[in-house]
């Protein structure tokens, strides 16, 4: 059973249809969408300050959410993937957006809507990554320019096959 936990007079609101695996942690001022994935070992720690999560958002296997105190939040909109192993530290990740696996958001960064920030890169504090493109590297880097509709959709299938896992694991 997953730890969701109330802290300083906030509990964890979770919306319906979602999947919150048995490993995964979920503290104070948090709230989650409708049909979310939120995977094994995963972290959403809302002690210092709020995170918010919009709809059909997967937050894969061993990510962590966090924030820095009384500053920055965290916000996760409609259709956003959080890669396995990737941070995301008091940023905003705009809708339709990929952070991909190890990857880490600091805060005050924002990801542009269908963006793509990828594996292991690092986006800095307070970095704009622009809509519709690929970030990568230490420090993260533009690397090209994508139709932000043509990467949304690519994005959204990734999104997709979570809402299909996730339905394997509610059948069990």
């Amino acid at each position: 059973m997953p730890l969701i936990r109330k802290l300083n007079g906030k509990t964890p609101k979770i919306g319906k249809n979602c999947f919150i695996a048995e490993t995964a942690v979920i503290i104070g001022d948090v709230e989650i969408g409708d049909d979310c994935s939120i995977w094994y070992g995963a972290v959403l720690r809302g002690d210092v300050n709020p995170i918010r999560i919009g709809n059909r958002v997967s937050v894969q296997d061993n990510a962590v959410l966090h924030t820095t105190y009384q500053k920055s939040i965290v916000t996760l909109e409609d259709d956003v993937s959080i890669g396995h192993n990737a941070t995301v530290h008091g940023a905003t990740v705009r809708s339709g957006a990929l952070i991909g696996i190890g990857a880490t958001v600091l805060d005050y960064a924002e990801v542009g809507e269908g963006a793509i920030v990828a594996a292991n890169a690092l986006v800095l504090a307070n970095m704009q990554v622009e809509p519709g493109s690929i970030y990568a590297g230490v420090p993260a880097k533009f690397v090209k320019k994508m139709d932000v509709t043509q990467s949304k959709e690519i994005n959204q299938r990734i999104a997709k096959g979570y809402l299909l896992y996730k339905s394997w694991y509610e059948e069990e």
